[in-house]
This record gives structure tokens, sequence and C-alpha cells, in this order.
């Protein structure tokens, strides 16, 4: 799974941004702050940066300026409403590898983020293996024993979801903001359909269970 870091303060960009790039086959994580970027980068290896400019106490240049003091090959990309030839500039000329001028595509910042990580030779491990189960997400299809379970998109993405984060507890509200979006007027028990859907489906798989962790959510357990 490639991790990607998205930094932006507007929440409902960075969720919008971070819930298309995890659709996408990605794993991404949202800071709304440099610092909380500063956190989540000490806790995991990221292959890719995403970040705004504009940000309070830490901007994206004090930040993209930092990270290239510890990591110069990182690829690095601002997506800021800032459309002047200074910034871009400044910007080019402390490391970064791409600028995006708000409002953005999210369908062209996926172009853009698939060529900067093919430039940085990172592969996008997109086939998932879990026992007998194998989850391909350019093919966004399920085979258990070399055969198709038909799984809808959605269903697809929280199976591959879970599956890429063994033993991590996912709560309900999790999974319903980033599977069916903050708007949604779905209830939490959309959720509990979908799990029990899979279930059923991954019947035949013998690699892992999908555990209730009672009073939250779900997690995928290894056997």
């Amino acid at each position: 799974m490639v991790h990607i870091l998205v930094v932006e303060d507007d929440a409902t960009l960075n969720r919008a941004v971070c819930v298309y790039l995890n659709d996408s086959g990605f794993a991404a994580t949202g800071c709304l702050t440099a610092r909380e970027a500063y956190d989540a980068l000490y806790s995991r290896p990221f292959a890719l940066i995403i970040s705004d400019i504009m940000m309070p106490e830490i901007d994206g240049f004090a930040f993209a300026e930092s990270v290239r003091r510890v990591n110069q090959t990182i690829p690095l990309l601002f997506m800021s409403a800032r459309d002047d030839l200074p910034a871009k500039q400044k910007g080019f000329r402390l490391g970064i590898d791409d600028y995006m001028v708000k409002p953005i595509q999210l369908e062209e910042l996926l172009l853009r983020v698939q060529a900067l990580l093919r430039r940085a030779h990172i592969q996008m491990e997109r086939r998932l293996t879990v026992g007998n189960l194998t989850l391909d997400a350019d093919a966004m299809t399920a085979t258990v024993d070399g055969a198709e379970v038909p799984v809808t998109t959605r269903e697809f993405n929280i199976l591959y979801k879970l599956l890429s984060y063994p033993n991590k507890t996912f709560t309900r509200a999790q999974l319903m903001d980033e599977f069916w979006g903050v708007d949604s007027d779905a209830s939490l028990r959309a959720v509990d359909v979908y799990i029990t859907k899979l279930r059923d489906k991954c019947a035949g798989c013998d690699g892992f269970a999908i555990r209730t962790v009672r009073g939250l959510g779900y997690k995928a357990v290894l056997v």
C-alpha cells in the first residue's frame, strides 16, 4: 500500500482529497496543520506529500523546507489558492516537484500523483492477497481460489481498507465518513449491513475474519 500525506487546513477539502485517494487504491492520511504532519511523518514512512501553502503557524514553504532538510527524494506537491509566479518560484526553489492551483480537479490530482510516483520509481501496490482471497484495486475485483466473487465498489473498498490494516479497529463513523461521505444521509446502521454482506461473500475465505469490536466498529483479523 502506497501511503500519501495530505496537509491541508481546509477540513472539507482535506477529507475530499483523502477519500478520493483512498478510493483510488492509496492510503491517505490527512493533517490540518504542519505540526500534525510532523507527528505523522515520525510515525510512518510516506511515499508522497501533498501540502497547502497558506496554513496557520507553519506555512507550506516552511514545511517543505524542513522536509527537504531531512528527505531530499520524497515527492512534494503544493496545492494552493496562490496563483502568482513568486509563490511558484519559491516553492520550486525549496524543492517541491509539482504545483496545483485551487480549485483543483481530483481527477487531475490523481494523474499528477501517479506521475510523481512513477518518476520516483515507487511501485504502487494495488493487489492484496490474504489467504485464498486476492483483491485487485485496478480491476476492482475479488477472487477466492481464482473464482471471482461479485462485490460492489463500496464493498470492495471497505474490505480493502480493513485488510490493509489487519487488527486495526475502524469505528462505524470512520467507515461512514470515508466510504459514504460526511454529507451522506445514511445512518451508521448502513455500515453493519455492508459488513454482513461482506461476511457472507467472504465465507469461503481462509485467511482472515471480520470481527465486531463491541461498541466501536470492526476489524479484520488474520487467522
